[in-house]
């Protein structure tokens, strides 16, 4: 193995991590990430903030994460979301934004309402909804589909044309949200993989997290200047009470940059958020005091970042209080918050399977693991949330019989 992969195996506080070992081209393509980096961090006097090297590592153009050709979803990838899982999770959310597009008098949505998902993933779930909503008969006139990364797309296109080849025409791929639109945004699992800022609690006053380069990378620390996190964390400690010396957490302002972003181009409509997080007053619990940082590599899942760096992915939980509390203050409502098993079952989830169902009992194993896998509380079903936010529209979507918006 790579020398310079050894030291940063050997980095990790977890033992026993028996992770696979890359292949060379692999080796090789990170170690052109780590130069690309340990640059970054020169030009930064030695100190790169961590949300900065998060940012590089899966986004930088031709070698981060993101960016470059590694399969990164499914059981030959690194970790597998719900679509991946079952088609029932897609045809629940074609469900729920059913009435968005098709026809209706009533509406309060522009009548061109369009759907737009941000970060497609392999494009499955993109596919599932397309044909569940052809089912229902009412195909939306455009399907969006916003994704930077060209190897993603070029995936995306590659099964949508396996499992729906009729309905690719109607698809439309961008790389910037529309200055204008109407209809409902999309995005699952987008939110955990934008760059958090990392903060740690030292001698009563907390501290920025960052990256420094001492023959591989490690956490370095210093004074904590940036005025939203300071403000943050205020809040934060007003609420929850002062944390512990030592506690360490994130902070994910580009979320919330994000939210401000697409509501300022959203006309009318509705934007669909599915992650896995929890409330501030979970997140910030006492005894979370390591964070909720996690990395998976090849289906392990670890807490360091510095193993592989390019060739695992990394993400964070999301503080769903601030992601509502930025839709508020971007003119948005926050219109439903609920765990995605009582969403699944509120769209659909069971009729859809007893359609599904038939009398073959492998068929039937099939699909009672897949449901098994979107519900349990041990599994998706509690730790994913869905969030729903509108704008000039009083309009609303099932999903949200079971409301849990005053845990926000």
């Amino acid at each position: 193995m790579n020398q310079d992969f050894k030291q940063s195996l050997q980095s990790t506080s977890a033992q026993q991590l028996q992770l696979p070992e890359p292949g060379q081209d692999a080796i090789q393509h990170s170690k052109q990430l780590i130069e690309h980096i340990r640059h970054s961090i020169e030009l930064h006097k030695g100190f790169l903030p961590f949300d900065e090297y998060m940012e590089q590592v899966l986004y930088a153009p031709g070698l981060g994460y993101y960016s470059a050709g590694s399969r990164k979803l499914g059981k030959d990838g690194d970790f597998i979301t719900a679509p991946e899982i079952s088609s029932l999770f897609s045809c629940c959310l074609a469900n729920a934004i059913q009435p968005v597009v098709e026809p209706n008098i009533n509406s309060t949505i522009d009548q061109a309402a369009a759907v737009l998902e941000v970060g497609a993933g392999s494009g499955k779930m993109a596919a599932d909804i397309l044909l569940q909503l052809e089912k229902n008969n009412c195909l939306p006139e455009r399907y969006f589909i916003l994704e930077r990364s060209a190897d993603l797309r070029e995936r995306q296109q590659q099964t949508i044309q396996q499992q729906c080849p009729h309905l690719i025409g109607g698809i439309t791929w961008l790389d910037d949200f529309p200055e204008r639109f109407n209809g409902i945004v999309i995005a699952n699992e987008l939110l955990d993989a934008l760059p958090v800022h990392r903060v740690i609690k030292r001698h009563g006053q907390w501290q920025e997290l960052g990256v420094q380069w001492n023959e591989q990378f490690s956490y370095a620390s210093c004074e904590l200047v940036q005025p939203r996190l300071q403000q943050r964390l205020q809040v934060i400690e007003a609420e929850q009470g002062e944390l512990a010396e030592g506690y360490t957490t994130e902070i994910n302002l580009a979320a919330e940059d994000w939210i401000h972003s697409i509501a300022s181009r959203i006309d009318s409509g509705f934007i669909l958020l599915v992650d896995y997080g929890y409330s501030q007053h979970e997140y910030y619990h006492a005894q979370r005091q390591h964070g909720t940082l996690m990395c998976h590599y090849r289906h392990r899942a670890h807490d360091d970042p510095f193993i592989y760096p390019g060739l695992q992915d990394i993400t964070a939980h999301v503080d769903f209080t601030a992601m509502a509390d930025a839709a508020l203050d971007s003119g948005l409502k926050v219109r439903g918050y609920t765990a995605q098993a009582l969403f699944l079952m509120d769209t659909g989830l069971n009729e859809l399977a007893e359609a599904m169902d038939g009398n073959d009992a492998e068929q039937q194993l099939k699909l009672a693991t897949e449901i098994r896998r979107l519900t349990l509380p041990q599994e998706m079903g509690e730790s994913f949330k869905v969030l729903l936010l509108s704008k000039n529209t009083d309009d609303m979507l099932p999903g949200f019989s079971m409301d849990m918006r005053d845990r926000l």
